[in-house]
Parts: structure tokens; C-alpha cells; sequence
């Protein structure tokens, strides 16, 4: 009389390795392989199965046992930093792997499990007390509020207001930037000096238009005295200043402003 033997079904070999190594009560990440490799090989011989894809899955599983098996018996591979490699390192991590993700599907079955057991009622208010709102009493939000208290309050806020102005700052102006082409500016006294030869500087300054004019003028008359395209005099102190320019005068197809 045939005895009936009645197997475990497992998801696949990683979960057959797992249950081998619980059973045995042994370290994962010292595992004895050659009775890990046994206890996994009588297995597969009870295995009856017509799905060649699952089967196929276990024998691959089976041939690297024993390759890790073949590996433990030679010599240790040292690898580049002179450590000594464990064949069954890669077999470990896929077995560490494995186990997280299995507790992690426990984990959320319990959640499913524990989320059948709320429930919850829908909202079936009547519509009326809905489209109620609570009716607005003016007086008791007004309380002894009055005309001239809300002046009162309105005049102190704008006296806080007009307390944050800076009175120094706020009577500052607009800086605004003047656009002066000094190419332009040095052409235009450079012509002028040629056609004048001998004119007043104060004269010069009068048909400038604004202070950065009269700057930027100030400027290339000095440049034009340093490079000795003209010349200046002064009779009397704080008189007016009289340029004239050098004989043969030529005005120049470049001007370089090298005082600044």
C-alpha cells in the first residue's frame, strides 16, 4: 500500500531555501550548504509539477547550489583588495532581499486585513439644515462701536502709518542716470576747438545742458591740455579761463580718454 506524502507548496525556490534555513535554525548568512543543498534536492525529486516554468525555476535554483557547492570545496578566489570571497555571498543577498519583500506582503496584508474591519457612514444631513446659516446680529457684533469711536480708531492707525515714514528718506528724490556718449562729447569739443581756436571756458561750459555734460567736458579739455593739443591761461584768480588751441591744430581721427 502506497503511502501518501503530502508536500508544501512553496512560491519559489528562494521560499524553499528560506524554509529550509528556518527549519534548520541556522545563521543566513552562514549557511551549510552542503545539507541546505540535500535537504533542497530530495525536495525537488518529490516535486510533481507539469508546469515546466516553475519546475524549470527549482532546477536552476538546484544547479546553483551545487555550483556554490563545487566553489566551497577549492581553493578560496581572493578578490583585488585581498579579501577572501564566500561563493555564497550573492546567494545571501538575494535570500535577504527576498525575505524583506515576503514580510513587507504580510505587513500589508495585515493592513488590508485590519482596514475590512472600519467602516464608515456616509453623510445623510437633511437638506434644510444644510442651507441653514445662522442669522447675523449687527448690534451684538457692533457692541457700543459708534461713528466717532471708528474715527478715533481710523485716525490712530494713520498716525501709526505717517510714525514709520523716515523723515530724512522720504524727502529723497529720484536719482536719475543722464546717457552721455563720451565719444560722441569728444568729437563735439574737439570740432569746437577747431573751428573756435581761442574761446572761453566758461562759455564752453554755459552750452553744456547739464551737470554731467559739463563734467564730461571738464574732463576731455584736461585730457586735450595732457596730450598738448591746446592751451590754457588765467589772468587773474577765479577769472575766466581762456583756451586756445596749439598752431596747426589737427583734430585727431581717435580720441582716448586715458583720465579715466
Amino acid at each position: 500500500m502506497a503511502i501518501s506524502v503530502k508536500l508544501e507548496v512553496f512560491e519559489g525556490p528562494l521560499d524553499l531555501l528560506l524554509h529550509l534555513i528556518e527549519k534548520n535554525k541556522v545563521d543566513i548568512y552562514d549557511i551549510p550548504i552542503v545539507t541546505i543543498t540535500e535537504q533542497y534536492l530530495e525536495y525537488i525529486k518529490m516535486l510533481e509539477t507539469e508546469d515546466m516554468n516553475v519546475m524549470s525555476e527549482f532546477l536552476v535554483m538546484a544547479a546553483t547550489l551545487l555550483d556554490i557547492k563545487c566553489k566551497m570545496l577549492l581553493p578560496k578566489e581572493v578578490n583585488e583588495e585581498g579579501e577572501e570571497e564566500d561563493p555564497r555571498a550573492e546567494l545571501v543577498a538575494q535570500l535577504l532581499e527576498y525575505k524583506m519583500c515576503k514580510y513587507m506582503a504580510f505587513e500589508l496584508k495585515d493592513r488590508q486585513i485590519d482596514a475590512s474591519h472600519t467602516y464608515f457612514k456616509v453623510r445623510t444631513l437633511p437638506k434644510e439644515i444644510e442651507d441653514y446659516k445662522e442669522p447675523i446680529d449687527l448690534e451684538e457684533i457692533l457692541g457700543d462701536a459708534n461713528l466717532a469711536k471708528l474715527q478715533e480708531l481710523f485716525s490712530m492707525v494713520m498716525k501709526r502709518s505717517e510714525d514709520k515714514i523716515d523723515p530724512v528718506r522720504s524727502t529723497f528724490g529720484n536719482i536719475k542716470r543722464d546717457e552721455i556718449d563720451m565719444d560722441a562729447k569728444a568729437a563735439y569739443i574737439i570740432a569746437y576747438v577747431a573751428s573756435h581756436l581761442k574761446f572761453s571756458f566758461v562759455e564752453l561750459l554755459e552750452k553744456q545742458r547739464s551737470k554731467v555734460e559739463k563734467i564730461v567736458t571738464f574732463l576731455v579739455i584736461l585730457e586735450m591740455m595732457k596730450i598738448g593739443q591746446i592751451r590754457i591761461a588765467q589772468e587773474h584768480t577765479f577769472g575766466d579761463i581762456i583756451i586756445t588751441s596749439v598752431p596747426n591744430f589737427k583734430a585727431p581721427t581717435e580720441f582716448v580718454m586715458s583720465s579715466f
